[in-house]
C-alpha cells in the first residue's frame, strides 16, 4: 500500500474511513492530505434521524455544493422533505396489463441517478427487475429478467419487483448500525452516509431489492436529476447500499413515483392507503391482489392484481 491514499472527491464510506484510521494508528499508511476535507466533519456526521435542524441545514449544504462541484453543476439540491401523518404509501399493480417493456426500469434510473454502468465499471444499478413467466405459472425461481425479444412475448406474463416497502421488513432488522428504517408514511429509507456496506440488509430481503455499489457511481454530467432527498435519489458512495424509495423525492411534493407515470399501460396505481377513497386503496377493497411471497410475512406495502 502507497505511503499516501488518495480519496476520490472527497468520497469514502463510513467503513472505509475506520479502516483508514486504523492502518493510520498503526503506523502502515500516513493520512493523506485529502482527508483533512472529509475528515471528521463527514465521518462523525449523525445519524439523520439525531440531527438537529441546524445540523441538517449545515449537511445539506455541504452535500449540495460536493455534488455541484463534482457533476460540474450549479443546480443540485438535496432535500429532507418528512414523512406527513395521515398518509402511508402503497402500490398496486395491475398483472393483466403489464406488457414487460421496462420503460419503468429505465424511468426510474434516470430518476434516481443510478449507476450507469459499461464494461468494467459493472452493470447499471436498476431498482425493477422485470420478471416474464409463463402463463399460468407463478414459479418467480423460474423466471428471467434479461430477456431481450419482442414484448409481450406469446404466452408470457409479466412481474415488475422492486421494493416492497414491507411494515415487517427483514432488511431494516438485518442492519447492525440501524442505517435503514421505516418511515411513518411506509417507505424504507437508507442513510448513505450511515451505511457500512455490510450487505445483511440484501441478504435478508426475499425481493431482490437492494443493491449494493461495488464501484464509484457513475452518472453523465448532463444526465444526472438535479431534484434530490437526503434519503432518496441523491448520488450516493461506493460502498454502500440502496434501494427503491418509491421515488420519495416526489411522493412527498404530491407527485407519483417516476415508474407510475412513465408506464404505457396503466398498469401501476399508486396513493394513500389510509385513504379509503385513493386508487389504491379501491383496488385492494375490491380486486383479487396477492402479495409477492405471502408466507414469509413481511407485511409488504406493494400488491399485485389481476382484471
Amino acid at each position: 500500500m502507497s505511503r499516501k491514499t488518495k480519496f476520490k472527491d472527497g468520497n469514502v464510506s463510513r467503513r472505509g474511513f475506520i479502516k483508514l484510521l486504523s492502518a493510520v494508528t498503526a503506523g502502515a499508511i500516513a493520512m493523506p492530505d485529502e482527508a483533512e476535507a472529509f475528515s471528521l466533519e463527514e465521518f462523525l456526521q449523525k445519524h439523520f434521524k439525531e440531527m438537529s435542524d441546524d445540523d441538517k441545514k449545515k449537511v445539506l449544504a455541504r452535500l449540495e455544493k460536493d455534488y455541484n462541484k463534482k457533476y460540474d453543476r450549479e443546480d443540485i439540491t438535496v432535500g429532507v422533505g418528512e414523512a406527513k401523518p395521515g398518509v402511508k404509501f402503497g402500490y398496486a399493480l395491475n398483472l393483466s396489463k403489464c406488457i414487460g417493456c421496462r420503460k419503468c426500469t429505465h424511468a426510474c434510473v434516470e430518476e434516481n441517478n443510478q449507476h450507469r454502468g459499461k464494461g468494467d465499471r459493472g452493470d447499471q444499478v436498476e431498482y425493477i427487475r422485470v420478471l416474464e413467466m409463463e402463463k399460468g405459472s407463478l414459479d418467480v425461481e423460474k423466471a428471467v429478467h434479461d430477456y431481450d425479444h419482442q414484448v409481450p412475448a406469446e404466452g408470457k406474463y409479466y412481474m415488475p419487483v422492486q421494493c416492497h416497502h414491507c411494515d415487517d421488513a427483514p432488511c431494516t432488522k438485518a442492519c447492525p448500525v440501524e442505517a435503514t428504517w421505516q418511515e411513518i408514511d411506509g417507505i424504507v429509507v437508507v442513510d448513505y452516509n450511515w451505511c457500512i456496506g455490510c450487505r445483511y440488509c440484501a441478504a435478508a430481503c426475499p425481493y431482490w431489492a437492494r443493491k449494493f455499489n461495488w464501484v464509484e457511481p457513475e452518472i453523465p454530467s448532463n444526465e444526472v436529476n438535479p431534484d434530490t432527498h437526503y434519503l432518496g435519489n441523491r448520488p450516493r458512495y461506493k460502498g454502500v447500499m440502496e434501494k427503491c424509495t418509491f421515488c420519495v423525492n416526489r411522493v412527498r411534493k404530491g407527485l407519483n413515483p417516476a415508474c407510475h407515470d412513465i408506464c404505457p399501460t396503466g398498469s401501476r396505481k399508486f396513493g394513500n392507503l389510509l385513504d379509503p377513497e385513493s386508487v389504491v386503496r379501491r383496488i385492494i377493497d375490491n380486486k383479487r391482489i396477492f402479495v409477492l411471497k405471502e408466507d414469509v410475512g413481511t407485511d409488504p406495502n406493494f400488491f399485485y392484481f389481476f382484471d
